[in-house]
């Protein structure tokens, strides 16, 4: 591989630098009996410094990852993708280099082992096993990425019969930083505040991450619990991957309390999928007992089977369960700096990254002495899940929104990121309490190798084993992109029904239907694009309009309430500019504007009173100290990325100081807001202002008299029977909703409810907060039915506390609005369905009669 000039002449100018500190050798870390090629270099040779004396940029990191690739024919390296702030994403490939010059045909040979067809033609025995080991999901556990330094110099450089056996038997993939962004974050805080003498007091600045962290990405978001839906540009470019290679195992490199020692899966045995075979978790025990010699013999303390669970596909650890492999959780005691005080004496940044180094080690040890068994399982694994496909009653699942192309495109690149057979529907087709048409609809049959993931990924299961969960406890994913969906049982399924393969799904083409408009253009917002589309046009100063009512044009074309009118007189551009403007923005946002000649329309007229006009959204998110940075992330998501919108964003002492004039719609997620002025927020709404809350921030607002909504007092719990000590954290880790997903009626005709095909919509919570229901029965358009929950655990006593409780709740405050969410409509930029909502609170709010509010 080509090595870059000014990297060469780096290497020459500090290739001689020498450390300190005993715990800042190379022996520290390898043991003194370990012989290395000299013509490698060293981490330290690169970086300037031993690994663990700072803390290792990601710059630095990719630094010596290229020079190691350059000095060495055991190791490959490539650039897989680009994160938000556009570094680079790197992947190792680590091997013999005999290995190394037959790499395309051992992965081709290795991949037809996830194929039933083709796997009873491979032959095991030679074959090398894939290991991909990825580091510091998130940025501000760091030990990992410092650890992979030593990792891949190691394995290039070192001279045994050991590590010439890992090679010649393992395809080790090695992702060095899987957080470029957070821990690029986090190395220059810990850094910048590093004193010579080392600080190991708690309470200092260095051991005390400012806000928002580097645990996440550049919005906000845990990639960890990225892995199914793969929203993200480092989640894309690792699924990708994955799935070129089949790895046999995964593992995932973490750090939890400082006052903790070392964990490895597996984890609490009663909360493993019900999906991933129980041989999985058996092959993980068998693999912990090569981790624990590895501690065992530098004296670490560690543990298994007591925290963490193997539940979510969308987790690390968890994703490789369901795609044939093993995964592995490690949790490091984190130093959080450089030093740190701990229950367990100092611990300081290079221990961590020992321990770290060392069940990398055993990872690979385990890969070459459970080859067979590990080949072997995964070569089960799919022909296990066919004859699962067949014995389930569940023979296809048929989806999609005939109103929506956009939400059907958004989800079939999920499915197809994790290699899911789907095809288009062929012919229309009645399921369930559904109709879908063809064109507009689309078929998984069950029947294929990934039947696992698309089991994970539509069933709806409400049954559980256990109460706990680490993570969420439901996912299901037509409920979360609001797509009409039913399941086909082999009456109804048949081959037939399925069309075109979908390969590459396309995006929906968007523009102007019919020719140039001679009285005005007319947008359906159903389209999840909308809100995009209008926002442009009102950034240009065109009148746009919405209605409140439905009409239909000569065409007989029945547009529903909140279509969008912009009518071509006396606009701030030409009838021909403004054609043409509109097929740019059509295009570019995959919506279509239709075009009519005369305003006479059936119903209201397009001068109607039911049709006002919109003013341009101008959006002001708290964040800072006290809110959730996942949930401020992800409406700063939602708005950049997705609807072309900017949003300010006012930590809560900028907010006090602000104009608050410049904005029109103030947004504040689940959070604490101490220290925000209420008096200045109060004459804000008071004077015309969209406050938009969700959650906490819900409550907050009704605490200090901004709304007059009221939330359910929880139950004390003076009348519980005598319950056993052990059962303390069970019993009330059962009461917590960690997750799970509901039925909900929204009202059609209330501006929040404009844009939805049905009432009926799934919304995902995961506090226990519960609005009571009020005496305005026009202030609560959303409530949740007495159905119960449609997936996911819940307890009886929350359960009951949801039937029929709003959902959300609407205040008027003299001239303004306030919409209150009890739940995050946003959650984790998958959950589509409900972005419409809180999309409408922004451009609809305003339109909200005062007499419907509390």
């Amino acid at each position: 591989m080509a090595f870059p000039a000014k990297i060469t002449v780096f290497i020459l100018l500090i290739f001689s630098l020498t450390t300190g500190s005993a715990q800042h050798q190379l022996d520290y870390y390898f043991g003194d009996q370990v012989s290395l090629n000299t013509d490698i270099p060293t981490p330290e040779a690169i970086l300037g410094f031993q690994v663990g004396a700072l803390h290792a940029s990601h710059d630095q990191v990719m630094q010596y990852m290229y020079a190691l690739a350059q000095a060495s024919d055991r190791v490959t390296i490539k650039e897989t993708g680009r994160t938000y702030e556009k570094r680079p994403l790197l992947l190792l490939t680590i091997t013999h280099p005999d290995n190394h010059k037959n790499l395309e045909a051992i992965k081709s040979e290795h991949v037809k082992l996830t194929d039933p067809s083709k796997s009873g033609q491979v032959n095991i025995s030679n074959m090398p096993v894939v290991i991909y080991q990825g580091y510091s999901v998130h940025g501000n556990e760091p030990s990992g990425g410092n650890a992979a330094l030593l990792v891949a110099y190691y394995m290039a450089a070192a001279n045994t019969p050991e590590v010439e056996t890992m090679l010649k038997n393992v395809i080790f993939l090695l992702d060095p930083v899987m957080n470029p962004d957070g821990f690029t974050r986090f190395s220059s805080w810990v850094n910048r505040y590093k004193s010579e003498t080392l600080v190991t007091d708690p309470n200092n600045i260095e051991q005390s991450e400012d806000w928002p962290g580097g645990r996440t990405n550049h919005y906000w978001f845990d990639l960890n619990r990225d892995w199914l839906v793969a929203i993200h540009p480092e989640s894309q470019a690792r699924i990708k991957s994955f799935h070129e290679w089949k790895p046999n195992i995964l593992t995932d490199f973490h750090e939890m309390g400082t006052n903790a020692t070392y964990f490895f899966q597996p984890g609490i045995p009663s909360r493993n999928h019900p999906l991933t075979p129980e041989r999985t978790f058996e092959l993980t025990e068998k693999i912990a007992r090569y981790h624990g010699a590895a501690l065992d013999s530098i004296g670490s303390l560690y543990y298994s089977k007591e925290s963490f669970d193997d539940f979510y596909y969308g987790k690390g650890s968890t994703f490789p369960d369901g795609n044939g492999a093993i995964g592995i959780l490690f949790e490091q005691a984190s130093s959080r700096s450089h030093a740190q005080e701990s229950n367990y004496g100092l611990l300081t940044f290079p221990f961590t990254i020992k321990n770290q180094f060392n069940t990398s080690l055993s990872t690979l040890r385990a890969g070459v002495g459970l080859k067979k068994e590990l080949l072997d399982h995964q070569k089960k694994f799919f022909t296990e899940a066919l004859d699962g496909a067949g014995k389930d009653p569940v023979k296809a699942y048929v989806f999609g929104s005939e109103k929506d192309a956009y939400r059907n495109y958004e989800f079939l690149k999920i499915l197809k990121r994790q290699q899911i057979q789907v095809f288009e529907l062929s012919r229309n087709l009645d399921a369930g309490t559904h109709s879908f048409t063809a064109g507009a609809a689309y078929i998984v049959p069950a029947n294929q190798p990934q039947y696992k993931m698309v089991k994970a990924i539509f069933e709806k299961r409400t049954s559980f084993q256990d109460s706990l969960f680490y993570d969420v406890s439901a996912w299901t994913l037509p409920l979360a992109f609001n797509l009409p969906y039913s399941e086909l049982g082999a009456r109804q399924y048949n081959p037939a029904l399925r069309g075109n393969a979908i390969e590459i799904p396309l995006p929906p083409s968007g523009g102007i239907a019919g020719n140039q408009a001679a009285y005005a253009y007319i947008l359906e917002w159903e389209a999840y694009n909308a809100p995009a589309a209008v926002y442009q046009m009102l950034s240009k100063k065109l009148t746009t309009m919405v209605a409140s009512k439905t009409f239909t044009v000569q065409n007989g074309q029945t547009f529903g309430r909140g279509t969008i009118i912009i009518p071509v007189a006396n606009q701030a551009m030409t009838s021909s500019q403004l054609y043409s403007y509109l097929q740019e923005v059509g295009e570019k946002y995959g919506v279509v504007f239709h075009a009519t000649n005369t305003g006479y329309t059936e119903g209201i007229k397009l001068g109607s009173p039911s049709i006002s006009t919109l003013e341009l959204p101008k959006a002001a998110l708290i964040v800072g100290s006290g809110v959730s940075s996942y949930e401020a992330g992800e409406v700063w998501h939602l708005l950049d990325q997705r609807m072309s919108m900017p949003i300010t964003k006012l930590t809560q002492e900028r907010f006090n100081s602000a104009d608050l004039n410049r904005y029109n719609v103030i947004i504040m997620v689940n959070g604490n807001y101490g220290t925000l002025s209420t008096d200045k927020l109060k004459n804000w709404v008071r004077s015309g202002g969209v406050l938009i809350t969700t959650k906490s921030a819900s409550k907050w607002a009704a605490d200090n008299d901004i709304t007059k909504i009221k939330f359910q007092m929880s139950e004390d719990d003076e009348n519980m029977a005598w319950e056993s000590y052990e059962d303390l954290s069970p019993n009330r880790g059962a009461q917590v909703i960690g997750g799970a997903i509901f039925q909900a009626k929204i009202d059609l005709t209330h501006p929040l409810g404009w844009g939805y095909e049905h009432e009926k919509i799934s919304l995902f919570r995961n506090s226990t907060l519960f609005m009571e229901n009020p005496k305005n029965p026009y202030a609560a358009p959303l409530r949740y039915t007495d159905e119960g929950v449609l997936s996911g655990y819940v307890s009886p006593k929350n359960l009951e506390s949801l039937k029929e409780s709003p959902a959300i709740g609407i205040a008027a405050f003299g001239s303004g609005r306030v919409i209150s969410f009890s739940d995050n409509p946003n959650f984790r930029a998958f959950w589509h369905g409900t972005n419409k909502m809180f999309m409408n609170a922004i451009f609809f709010g305003k339109q909200i009669s005062p007499v419907s509010a509390r």
